[in-house]
Protein backbone atom coordinates (compact mmCIF):
# COMPACT_ATOMS: atom_id res chain seq x y z
CA UNK A 1 0.00 0.00 0.00
CA UNK A 2 1.49 3.38 -0.97
CA UNK A 3 2.57 5.70 1.79
CA UNK A 4 0.26 8.60 2.54
CA UNK A 5 1.85 12.04 2.90
CA UNK A 6 0.33 13.85 5.84
CA UNK A 7 0.04 17.64 5.78
CA UNK A 8 -0.69 20.00 8.69
CA UNK A 9 -4.45 19.66 8.24
CA UNK A 10 -4.25 15.85 8.32
CA UNK A 11 -2.19 16.05 11.51
CA UNK A 12 -4.75 18.44 13.07
CA UNK A 13 -7.54 16.00 12.17
CA UNK A 14 -5.60 13.12 13.73
CA UNK A 15 -4.76 15.15 16.81
CA UNK A 16 -8.42 16.05 17.39
CA UNK A 17 -9.55 12.45 16.88
CA UNK A 18 -6.93 11.19 19.34
CA UNK A 19 -8.51 13.45 21.94
CA UNK A 20 -12.10 12.52 21.06
CA UNK A 21 -12.86 9.82 18.51
CA UNK A 22 -16.61 10.47 18.80
CA UNK A 23 -16.56 13.90 17.20
CA UNK A 24 -19.11 14.33 14.45
CA UNK A 25 -17.76 15.35 11.06
CA UNK A 26 -19.24 18.83 11.54
CA UNK A 27 -17.52 19.23 14.93
CA UNK A 28 -14.24 17.91 13.54
CA UNK A 29 -14.40 20.20 10.50
CA UNK A 30 -15.00 23.19 12.75
CA UNK A 31 -12.03 22.33 14.98
CA UNK A 32 -9.62 21.98 12.05
CA UNK A 33 -10.98 24.97 10.09
CA UNK A 34 -12.38 23.05 7.12
CA UNK A 35 -15.85 22.80 5.69
CA UNK A 36 -17.55 19.43 6.38
CA UNK A 37 -17.22 17.98 2.87
CA UNK A 38 -13.40 18.29 2.50
CA UNK A 39 -13.00 17.21 6.12
CA UNK A 40 -14.99 14.04 5.48
CA UNK A 41 -12.96 13.35 2.32
CA UNK A 42 -9.71 13.64 4.26
CA UNK A 43 -11.07 11.50 7.10
CA UNK A 44 -12.12 8.73 4.68
CA UNK A 45 -8.66 8.84 3.07
CA UNK A 46 -6.99 8.50 6.49
CA UNK A 47 -9.24 5.54 7.32
CA UNK A 48 -8.83 3.79 3.95
CA UNK A 49 -5.04 4.21 4.00
CA UNK A 50 -4.86 2.56 7.43
CA UNK A 51 -3.50 5.64 9.22
CA UNK A 52 -6.66 5.42 11.35
CA UNK A 53 -6.85 1.74 12.28
CA UNK A 54 -10.04 1.74 14.34
CA UNK A 55 -12.19 3.62 16.84
CA UNK A 56 -12.49 2.30 20.40
CA UNK A 57 -13.83 3.05 23.87
CA UNK A 58 -11.09 3.21 26.51
CA UNK A 59 -12.14 1.55 29.76
CA UNK A 60 -10.88 2.14 33.28
CA UNK A 61 -9.48 -1.29 34.31
CA UNK A 62 -9.92 -0.73 38.06
CA UNK A 63 -13.56 0.27 37.67
CA UNK A 64 -14.37 -3.01 35.91
CA UNK A 65 -12.52 -5.20 38.41
CA UNK A 66 -9.10 -5.51 36.77
CA UNK A 67 -7.07 -3.84 39.49
CA UNK A 68 -3.78 -5.69 39.02
CA UNK A 69 -1.59 -4.72 36.08
CA UNK A 70 1.73 -6.38 35.39
CA UNK A 71 4.47 -6.55 32.80
CA UNK A 72 5.80 -10.04 32.21
CA UNK A 73 9.15 -10.68 30.57
CA UNK A 74 9.33 -14.02 28.77
CA UNK A 75 12.39 -15.88 27.50
CA UNK A 76 11.93 -18.84 25.15
CA UNK A 77 14.33 -21.75 24.72
CA UNK A 78 17.03 -20.88 22.21
CA UNK A 79 17.19 -24.32 20.54
CA UNK A 80 15.66 -23.60 17.16
CA UNK A 81 12.54 -21.55 16.52
CA UNK A 82 10.08 -24.39 16.97
CA UNK A 83 8.32 -22.74 19.93
CA UNK A 84 7.98 -19.20 18.60
CA UNK A 85 4.80 -19.64 16.56
CA UNK A 86 3.24 -21.78 19.27
CA UNK A 87 3.92 -19.03 21.82
CA UNK A 88 2.53 -16.33 19.52
CA UNK A 89 -0.62 -18.39 18.95
CA UNK A 90 -1.05 -18.89 22.71
CA UNK A 91 -0.67 -15.16 23.38
CA UNK A 92 -3.53 -14.50 20.94
CA UNK A 93 -5.79 -16.80 23.00
CA UNK A 94 -4.97 -15.32 26.42
CA UNK A 95 -7.48 -12.52 27.17
CA UNK A 96 -5.33 -11.26 30.06
CA UNK A 97 -2.64 -10.15 27.59
CA UNK A 98 -3.53 -6.77 26.13
CA UNK A 99 -0.14 -6.11 24.51
CA UNK A 100 2.72 -8.37 23.49
CA UNK A 101 5.98 -7.14 22.02
CA UNK A 102 8.92 -9.09 20.56
CA UNK A 103 11.96 -7.46 22.15
CA UNK A 104 15.69 -7.08 21.78
CA UNK A 105 17.97 -7.61 24.76
CA UNK A 106 17.62 -10.04 27.62
CA UNK A 107 14.00 -11.02 26.99
CA UNK A 108 12.23 -12.35 23.93
CA UNK A 109 8.73 -11.01 24.67
CA UNK A 110 7.19 -8.40 26.92
CA UNK A 111 3.54 -8.93 27.89
CA UNK A 112 1.28 -6.28 29.37
CA UNK A 113 -1.39 -8.08 31.35
CA UNK A 114 -4.40 -7.29 33.56
CA UNK A 115 -5.89 -9.41 36.34
CA UNK A 116 -8.56 -9.20 38.99
CA UNK A 117 -6.11 -10.00 41.76
CA UNK A 118 -2.90 -11.87 42.65
CA UNK A 119 -4.70 -15.23 42.68
CA UNK A 120 -5.84 -14.67 39.08
CA UNK A 121 -2.26 -13.71 38.13
CA UNK A 122 -0.91 -16.83 39.83
CA UNK A 123 -3.35 -19.10 37.96
CA UNK A 124 -2.39 -17.49 34.65
CA UNK A 125 1.34 -17.92 35.23
CA UNK A 126 1.16 -21.45 36.64
CA UNK A 127 -1.60 -22.90 34.43
CA UNK A 128 -1.04 -21.07 31.15
CA UNK A 129 2.27 -19.29 30.75
CA UNK A 130 4.62 -21.81 32.39
CA UNK A 131 2.76 -24.68 30.73
CA UNK A 132 3.44 -23.22 27.29
CA UNK A 133 6.05 -25.32 25.51
CA UNK A 134 9.35 -23.52 25.03
CA UNK A 135 8.97 -20.98 27.85
CA UNK A 136 12.32 -21.01 29.64
CA UNK A 137 12.07 -18.03 32.00
CA UNK A 138 9.41 -15.61 33.24
CA UNK A 139 9.92 -12.45 35.29
CA UNK A 140 7.10 -10.17 36.38
CA UNK A 141 6.81 -6.59 37.55
CA UNK A 142 3.61 -5.19 39.04
CA UNK A 143 2.42 -1.65 38.44
CA UNK A 144 2.28 0.21 41.75
CA UNK A 145 1.03 3.51 40.42
CA UNK A 146 0.26 4.80 36.97
CA UNK A 147 2.18 8.01 36.34
CA UNK A 148 1.19 8.64 32.72
CA UNK A 149 -1.21 6.88 30.38
CA UNK A 150 -2.05 8.03 26.91
CA UNK A 151 -3.14 6.49 23.67
CA UNK A 152 -2.16 9.61 21.71
CA UNK A 153 0.85 9.34 19.43
CA UNK A 154 3.26 12.33 19.49
CA UNK A 155 2.09 14.00 16.28
CA UNK A 156 3.81 17.27 17.19
CA UNK A 157 7.15 15.53 16.56
CA UNK A 158 6.30 14.85 12.93
CA UNK A 159 7.50 17.20 10.25
CA UNK A 160 4.56 18.08 8.11
CA UNK A 161 4.68 19.67 4.66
Amino acid sequence: MPSLTLDKTDLRILSELQLNGRLTNVELAERVALSPSPCLRRLKQLEESGVIRQYVALLDPAKIGLGLQAYVRVVLEKRGNTHVQSFIDAVQRWPEVINCFAMTGEMDYLLQVYFEDLEHFSRFVMDELLQQQGVEDVKSSFVLKEIKRTTSLPLSQLRSL
